[in-house]
């Protein structure tokens, strides 16, 4: 019998300054039985640092939502779309190989990457000559100390301040508090 994905319940109350987007979000996550609570943790502090755009990008009129993420890797992580169905933005957490990233690039307006864990290095060096020629693809290091505090903050039932100042994302809840400034590699 197959396992069954970890449903989680997350409120974040978004205040990005940098960006002037204040919003509270209610978010359901599914956990896949392999992803673990870094990686999930991850995806929400992504989606906190983009959701912005539903404002920049779509006027207010869009849908970022989780995608499917390990149980589908046609599906993005994070996804943007806008209210006639157009990807505006995908989001991918971890380290995803070229092909699938160039094919993200072909199905949206832009493609942000959020590479993490000590792996992250080594798979930097070795894709990105191949990422040069796909304009429409970002990619950050989000350092890995930050990344590893980000599962302490897990659990089924979440309510998290983001607040996003000078690029630097403070995540918390009643669990502590962990600040992220990611590294734009590309």
């Amino acid at each position: 019998m197959a396992l069954k994905s970890t449903i989680f319940k997350a409120h974040v109350a978004i205040a990005d300054i940098d960006h002037g987007y204040y919003a509270d979000h209610a978010l359901t996550l599914a956990r896949h039985p392999s992803e673990t609570d870094e990686r999930m943790m991850v995806r929400l502090a992504a989606l906190a640092l983009q959701a912005h755009r539903l404002h920049d990008d779509c006027g207010g009129d869009g849908t970022l939502t989780f995608g499917a993420g390990l149980s589908n890797p046609e599906d993005p992580d994070v996804s943007l779309r806008d209210f006639t169905g157009a990807s505006r933005l995908w989001i991918e957490v971890g380290q995803p190989e070229d092909k699938p990233l160039a094919k993200a690039c072909s199905k949206s307006d832009a493609v942000v990457v959020y590479a993490f864990s000590s792996a992250a290095d080594v798979w930097w060096r070795g894709i990105q000559g191949k990422l040069t020629r796909l304009d429409k693809l970002t990619v950050w290091r989000v350092p890995t100390e930050a990344a590893q505090s980000l599962a302490a903050l897990a659990e089924r039932s979440m309510q998290l301040q983001a607040t996003i100042q000078e690029g630097v994302l403070s995540l918390g809840s009643e669990r502590g508090s962990v600040d992220i400034e990611c590294v734009r590699w590309k």
